[in-house]
């Protein structure tokens, strides 16, 4: 990153220098050769955090939060398995970077320190005349015509950045408060309560929560994890043989959720013999026909049962051809019912077929273990909880449970197919988070040994939260007539922004122009390359969006190799629509 702009070279602007804005990057640099050759270029870098961990990703966190991958199924480089246009450009995975183990969930860290060296290789990469300036701030703003060059408004200065192009590359975003959060924080301040609305648990101000008072936690994903992380380790507690020796400076996390216990565990095996052949009932063809749909297009009564056929046949093909003596038929004959049956003959397909019900696939019993139980008091629900906890570390790490496996498989291949539907409504996301994403097995080993020393108390399924008499109180079905008080309640969770809540002015500013969104929010893009949407549908030509905030947001942060990576794909395709269009216009200008 050298030398001054000049005005009369093409410009290209990337708002968000984290792993997407990186990644655009890279693909820039692969395909520069082949469409960008010999031509001069300015690439803004917009972003207050460093150039490739941005925000989330970046190296000044508490050494404490880990990823949530393992180190061999992270990696920022193509191979072979990506179906697009550009040359594929090898690199290392972040094991083989930091030569560690593979299977270690390596800390954020190393991950910034991974990110920051894929950035640095891939600006030593570009052609000469290719030079990348990075500007420490916020942009505030976009505008300019369509048919011309674009301004980018940075905070804290006066003068805007000329761009023919402008990719937003924006990552994960704050969000203006909801109404119930809203009224939430006016209660808390009027009572001298605490309240912690949705936030990255990393960037959260937690000294008001008071060592040994009880705090109401609602939310059981990852953003709960880090927040017991920095809660418990991260005032001096430890863990020691299976169990946890407190500080003394702990809360009493009182948590609950929709469903009431923490998302499945990482599968803590590796694969092994013949995977199952996917796609097999969600394919390309199948999505076709769901976008040729005259009238659109409904998720749970059109896509759903494509999902559960498609999760239900990895998970019967393995157990039929790696454990055959749990199953009463041969497999050619099981999958020749089971292709052919309709949701009843199937179900009585595998009951007579497969005799030992832990061997099913139950997705509903899965989404919801709590659905219909109760307990007695909250004592019994904290049994209840460890238990299933425990069976669930159990089989996640059991390899004849391998069925397991081959579903996760069948997630990502679906999500790989669903990427091209747009937006299909957040339950989906959820869903996958909550089956494929979750912790790996050590962390939920720290959440029953927290459980176990009493830091960490488990409230039930459906959990609701009411303010009254000056506190605040937790109700579930899953004990009733229980009641927690509390003086402190944490919404351990993620902000969900949408374009007219985003804390991003800039973003906020695209759609009350003209940019489409999409019913949940998402700021609207054509599939093919990127362009951003107006609401009339017509793609504009200078201005690209990747990544969380738009319709075509891929599976996670990051991309397991040899997975055909969605991401991957996506960002080639915008870099080749970027630089085509840079190469035509200096063209012009050199005409």
């Amino acid at each position: 990153m050298s030398a001054l702009p000049t005005a009369d070279r093409p410009s290209l602007v990337i708002v968000g220098a984290g792993p997407r804005g990186t990644g655009l990057l890279e693909r820039i640099a692969a395909n520069a050769p082949e469409l960008y050759a010999g031509s001069g270029l300015d690439i803004h870098l917009v972003d207050p955090y460093p150039p490739g961990g941005g925000r989330i990703w970046r190296e000044e966190q508490s050494p404490l939060l880990w990823m949530n991958s393992q180190a061999q199924d992270v990696t920022m480089f193509t191979d072979e398995s990506v179906a697009m246009a550009g040359p594929v450009r090898e690199g290392p995975t972040l094991h083989e970077w930091a030569g560690i183990d593979g299977r270690v969930f390596a800390d954020r860290q190393r991950q910034g320190a991974y990110l920051r060296w894929v950035f640095e290789r891939t600006v030593a990469a570009l052609p000469p005349g290719i030079t990348v300036h990075h500007h420490a701030r916020r942009a505030l703003r976009v505008d300019g015509p369509r048919e011309g060059r674009q301004r980018v408004w940075l905070e804290g200065r006066a003068e805007a950045l000329e761009a023919d192009v402008v990719v937003l590359t924006l990552g994960h975003l704050d969000a203006e408060p909801e109404s119930e959060q809203r009224a939430l924080s006016a209660y808390a301040d009027a009572h001298g309560l605490v309240h912690l609305p949705p936030d990255f648990t990393a960037d959260s101000d937690l000294s008001a929560l008071a060592p040994g008072e009880p705090v109401l936690v609602r939310g059981f994903g990852l953003a709960f994890v880090d927040l017991v992380v920095l809660l418990t380790e991260g005032r001096g507690g430890r863990h020691e043989q299976g169990e946890y020796v407190p500080s003394g400076r702990e809360p009493v996390l009182y948590v609950g959720s929709r469903r009431g216990v923490p998302y499945h565990s990482k599968i803590g095996y590796d694969w092994e013999g013949e995977r199952p052949p996917l796609p097999r009932f969600l394919g390309p063809a199948e999505i076709d026909a769901l976008l040729a749909r005259p009238g659109g297009f409904d998720f749970h009564r059109d896509v759903w049962p494509l999902v559960e056929k498609e999760l239900g046949f990895a998970h019967y093909h393995r157990l039929f051809t790696a454990h055959p003596e749990r199953t009463r038929v041969a497999w050619t004959d099981f999958q020749e019912k089971y292709a052919a049956g309709d949701a009843a003959e199937t179900q009585a397909l595998v009951a007579s077929a497969v005799p030992d019900p832990a061997d099913r696939l139950d997705l509903a019993a899965l989404d919801r273990p709590l659905d219909g139980v109760r307990y007695s008091s909250p004592e019994e629900l904290q049994h209840g909880v460890r238990a299933y906890v425990e069976r669930d570390l159990t089989r996640r790490h059991n390899p004849a449970h391998s069925p397991d496996l081959a579903v996760f498989l069948g997630l990502l291949s679906v999500y790989g197919q669903l990427v091209r539907l747009g937006d299909i409504g957040s339950w989906w996301h959820g869903f996958f988070s909550y089956l494929a994403s979750g912790p790996p097995g050590p962390r939920l080993r720290q959440l029953l040994a927290l459980s176990r020393a009493g830091v960490l108390r488990f409230v039930g399924a459906d959990m609701t939260v009411t303010a009254e008499d000056g506190l605040f109180r937790a109700r579930s079905a899953t004990v009733p007539g229980a009641v927690t008080e509390a003086r402190a309640l944490v919404e351990a969770r993620l902000p969900h922004p949408t374009v007219e809540r985003t804390s991003d002015s800039l973003l906020r500013e695209l759609y009350a122009e003209g940019a489409a969104a999409t019913p949940e929010g998402l700021l609207a893009v054509d599939p093919a390359d990127g362009r951003i949407l107006d609401r009339s549908g017509s793609p504009h030509p200078r201005r690209f969006a990747l990544g969380p905030h738009t319709d075509a947001r891929g599976s996670g942060a990051f991309t397991r190799p040899r997975t055909g990576g969605p991401a991957f794909r996506q960002n080639d395709a915008a870099a080749r629509a970027a630089l085509a269009f840079l190469r035509a216009l200096s063209c012009r200008i050199a005409a």
